[in-house]
């Protein structure tokens, strides 16, 4: 689904971001990747995205080279970055319906998944109002809820669970099981070593701008945990 090669990030001042990484996210999987902050993390995730150019290598989404043919890997991904930008004049079910037309989601799709995901995070009162009015969490919420109705094949999240709410998270936990179960995949960093354990099939972890170390969660873990796995190779344990 997702396939980064040799990738490189090296800004004008010269500064390295992320050094020839390269990992591989199958279909139906959910890919955890984790780093200090300044890691390279964001940086990875804006360049899968097409938000950020990148100096070497090549990223492909479910077969789009995301510079070669950056609309076709646009339309089957939905990126949600840590803070997302939201036209706060406009109204909840405008936004929702915006984002459904620029990917030409056909009506009956559209009513039925806004319905469905609204309903579910207790949003659906208040799509009536101006974005502006939100707070942080129900903003957070109406982004997700913009990405899941695209049904994406790339599901690209960073640090999704900050501001949401414990009914939030476990609702999100389970739509992005039910996307992987579709054939889809999620990319997604996060903090919370203790969600990435339980949540990811595989998990990368990256340090510096390099790939420290990458595999299958019970593997990687084996009888320790996350965070003393992810200590350790930081050299703070």
């Amino acid at each position: 689904m997702l396939r980064i090669e040799h990738y490189s990030k090296t800004y004008p001042s010269g500064k390295t971001a992320v050094n020839d990484l390269s990992l591989h996210v199958r279909p139906g999987e959910i890919y955890g990747f984790i780093g200090h902050n300044g890691a390279g993390k964001t940086t990875t995730l804006r360049a899968v995205a097409g938000v950020m150019d990148f100096t070497e290598g090549t990223i492909t989404i479910d077969g789009h080279d995301v510079k070669r043919d950056p609309v076709g890997a646009k339309r089957v991904t939905a990126f949600l970055p840590d803070n997302p930008d939201l036209y706060e004049f406009m109204k909840g079910i405008d936004y929702l319906n915006f984002i459904a037309d620029l990917y030409d989601l056909p009506a009956a799709q559209r009513t039925a998944d806004i319905g469905k995901y609204s309903d579910a995070f207790a949003l659906t009162g208040n799509l009536g109002s101006p974005i502006g009015s939100y707070s942080h969490g129900m903003r957070q919420k109406l982004a997700l809820i913009s990405a899941f109705i695209r049904r994406p094949r790339l599901l690209i999240l960073d640090e999704p669970f900050v501001g949401l709410d414990p009914s939030a998270s476990h609702l999100m936990k389970g739509y992005l099981a039910e996307l992987c179960q579709s054939g889809s995949a999620v990319f997604f960093s996060t903090h919370v070593l203790e969600v990435a354990e339980k949540l990811c099939h595989r998990i990368a972890i990256i340090k510096d701008g390099r790939l420290v170390t990458s595999g299958p969660t019970d593997e990687l873990v084996g009888d320790s945990s996350l965070e003393d796995v992810f200590l350790e190779l930081e050299g703070e344990k």
